[in-house]
């Protein structure tokens, strides 16, 4: 009897190796055959299609439309975008140290870093540039102007550039330097005890220049942090570990990765000694905070370490990895999921089962699991991270965007540049009454016409009235709303003052302390920082969101 049964599991367990046998070879078989048909396939393309058929091109194509369909993070990087990535991963490029924009078809300096070649040379935001070593450009694109910038460093490059009211143009002479981007562009004291800093990527050494910035605030007196992680969109998860590491006790878990290759997964721990686990921080959240920057936000709830204020994030809870291919390119790869110390992922769209249309759902509501924070606080999966004290973000007129998007703010800060050589510091920076005057002057000549969502609906009744024929049963009140609509807008940069003023307010800042001008002069104003100095000032407050309820 015995051996009978030892019979019967030897057998099963053959007919189970068989069986997982020959469902490998027939995976292995559907991707030769696909591939053999794809091969013969673009053959026949390139042999007899009606026009010339360029092989790269293509092929990269069908490569695109293929990862594209599995999810937005599984990209091919082909040779010549390596030095790109490169740099989008390790915040390292060599080069001039300035972000270049187009405007009216021109390419200008949009912000040089501070003590950059670019900086020190006495570029300027605004600067025109006209030509790279000699090279032409008003007829290339930015990414094109860019990759002329770029070079070794200690290598000579030769701009030719106009500057705003300048009729002609300099010449400016530059040495490249290793460019390292700021993953820390600013930290402050928004006032006596509340210390700021932003961290807006997590490329290589982002945790110490967080651990720096947290360590400065505290010298200059900080007794509570305000920690901005709004629209930054990820990067490297170790550095995520480590930032967590920061502010949480040693051995406690920060996260796990969990995926197809099991030797891959692991949990991902706090190995030193934390920085500060007792001062009280607010975390700023925005729809736009993905990844990385989704592993501290979550990890910092999960804990109750800190309070969370702003918008829910974005919800990518997906982890990466590169794969060398032939030829220098590369893979980048989702090759698991990640989950923070509650248990919980934050993945918010589902790549997997598609809609109809072949979009990527949301995880409904129904399939989100409760878990709870260390102090026993309930959080949801499947959604990013919820804020604990959610707020709205800002809109904007339609005639602020306007201003905005048409480049005026951009281009009457540079002529308050040029006929004012100083301006108080950002933070006490304010437009008088004549000066903003002075700005409505000058949009006087410039086109700032706009549709408003009113004028866009009245436009939809009036053609919905003609199609059913009772357009003149109500020609008198369209055309009544439509002339008071009409008088509003001349009245809107009165209206909309307020904002108007802060967009230029913090535009201007930024000729005269550049980056750190622009963040400083939103102090007063930004609706996130307002309310976490608001929990921060008010101790209960502040304590009573980490309890639970």
């Amino acid at each position: 009897m015995y051996k009978k049964w030892i019979a019967g599991i030897l057998a099963g367990s053959l007919a189970l190796t068989l069986f997982s046998f020959k469902t490998e070879s027939e995976r292995y078989f559907e991707i030769a055959k696909n591939l053999d048909v794809f091969a013969t396939l673009f053959k026949e393309v390139n042999t007899y299609y009606v026009d010339e058929v360029p092989p790269s091109k293509l092929v990269r194509t069908g490569i695109d439309a293929m990862l594209k369909s599995l999810d937005p993070y599984t990209n091919y990087i082909p040779e010549d975008d390596i030095e790109d990535f490169r740099t989008m991963t390790t915040g390292q490029y060599g080069g001039i140290g300035a972000l270049i924009g187009s405007r009216d078809n021109k390419i200008v300096v949009q912000m040089p870093y501070e003590n950059s070649p670019a900086h020190k040379a006495g570029l300027v935001i605004g600067d025109e540039i006209l030509k790279i070593d000699g090279v032409n450009v008003s007829s290339k694109t930015t990414s094109e102007v860019s990759k002329l910038l770029k070079g070794q460093a200690n290598s000579v490059v030769k701009l030719e550039v106009k500057s705003y009211g300048q009729t002609k143009p300099r010449t400016v002479e530059l040495t490249r330097a290793n460019i390292m981007v700021d993953n820390v562009p600013y930290y402050g004291m928004i006032d006596n005890e509340v210390g700021y800093f932003q961290l807006s990527g997590f490329t290589v050494d982002a945790s110490k220049e967080v651990r720096t910035a947290v360590q400065k605030l505290k010298e200059q007196g900080a007794k509570k942090i305000i920690f901005d992680l709004r629209d930054n969109p990820g990067g490297l998860l170790h550095e995520a570990v480590n930032i967590s590491n920061l502010f949480v006790d040693k051995g406690r878990d920060i996260v796990s990765t969990k995926g197809k290759v099991k030797e891959w997964n692991k949990t991902y721990k706090a190995l030193d000694e934390p920085l500060d686990k007792t001062i009280p921080m607010v975390i700023l959240t925005s729809s736009r905070s993905a990844s990385a920057s989704e592993i501290v936000a979550g990890v910092m709830q999960d804990y109750d370490r800190a309070v969370l204020v702003g918008e829910r994030t974005f919800g990518k809870g997906l982890v990466q990895a590169t794969r060398p291919l032939s030829y220098n390119s590369q893979l980048k790869v989702t090759t698991a999921k990640y989950y923070i110390p509650s248990g919980r992922s934050i993945q918010a769209i589902d790549y997997k089962h598609r809609n109809e249309d072949g979009s990527a759902g949301k995880i409904p509501d129904s399939l989100k699991v409760a878990h709870k924070t260390a102090g026993g606080r309930i959080v949801y999966d499947g959604g990013g991270v919820s804020p604990d004290v959610e707020v709205t973000r800002k809109t904007y007129s339609e005639i602020a965007r306007t201003i905005a998007s048409k480049g005026y703010f951009f281009e009457y800060a540079n002529k308050y540049r040029a006929e004012n050589p100083s301006i108080p510091s950002a933070k006490q920076f304010k437009l008088t009454d004549a000066d903003y005057q002075k700005f409505v002057a000058f949009l006087d000549n410039k086109d700032v016409n706009y549709t408003t969502k009113v004028e866009r609906e009245l436009e939809e009744l009036t053609e919905q009235a003609k199609s059913g024929k009772h357009l003149e049963d109500i020609k008198l009140e369209l055309d009544a709303i439509k002339k008071k609509v009409s008088h509003n807008k001349s009245n809107d940069l009165m209206r909309f003052r307020t904002e108007i003023q802060e967009m230029l307010e913090a535009e201007i800042a930024s000729r005269y302390y550049l980056q750190k001008g622009y963040i400083e002069s939103s102090f007063d104003d930004d609706p996130d920082i307002l309310m976490a100095k608001r929990v921060l000032d008010n101790q209960q407050e502040y304590a009573s969101y980490l309890k639970v309820k």
